[in-house]
């Protein structure tokens, strides 16, 4: 079974940093791309970042561009988001998400097949 777990959530003033940690388990993680994906409150999903199996193949939204950075370790099945320079509107529930194609290269994902239960990330004052 698929499971992806994210944690690192919590409450940050504006300008500040978090680091969100995603476990993953039920598949070979080194094999499949990566993603980020987040929800602020009373809004849609937003694509944040992915990554390609190997971590050396990364990208962002322009949001978050030169602010987040994408990272994994697939010795410990672990995928990471670097969040810095917060700001109120990266407040949202953040999600990581399973790319669905194995060994997808990285420019042709076919999109996203498995999802965590989010964790919250709160920037306010």
């Amino acid at each position: 079974e698929v499971q992806l777990v994210e944690s690192g959530g919590d409450l940050v003033q504006p300008g500040g940093s978090l680091r969100l940690s995603c476990v993953a388990s039920g598949f070979t993680f080194s094999n499949y791309a990566m993603n980020w994906v987040r929800q602020a409150p009373g809004k849609g999903l937003e694509w944040v970042s992915d990554s390609n199996n190997r971590g050396d193949s990364t990208s962002y939204a322009d949001s978050v561009k030169g602010r987040f950075t994408i990272s994994r370790d697939n010795a410990k099945n672990t995928l990471y988001l670097q969040m810095n320079s917060l700001k109120s509107e990266d407040t949202a529930v953040y999600y990581c998400a399973k790319e669905a194609m194995e060994l997808a290269d990285w420019g042709y994902y076919t999109g996203m097949n498995y999802w965590g239960k989010g964790t919250l990330v709160t920037v306010s004052r």
